[in-house]
């Protein structure tokens, strides 16, 4: 491990692929109650409300359910 971060000499590793091992994905988890909630339809931008996700609030202008974005 030249670099000794764990991906071998030629790059192949655990730490290497799609995911980047066990710890390197980014999913929907760890986004925080900050950020906001956007129409996929319109495109319409409200602020992310904690305790209450995005897929169960509807657009103020067209009514589409929301997104996390």
């Amino acid at each position: 491990m030249p670099g000794r971060d764990g991906t071998g000499p030629s790059g192949q590793g655990p730490m290497t692929g799609r995911m980047g091992g066990i710890r390197g994905g980014r999913g929907r988890r760890g986004t925080g109650p900050a950020g906001f909630c956007i129409c996929p339809a319109c495109g319409e931008k409200v602020i992310h409300q904690a305790g209450t996700p995005c897929s169960a609030m509807l657009c103020p202008k067209c009514g589409t359910r929301m997104i996390r974005g």
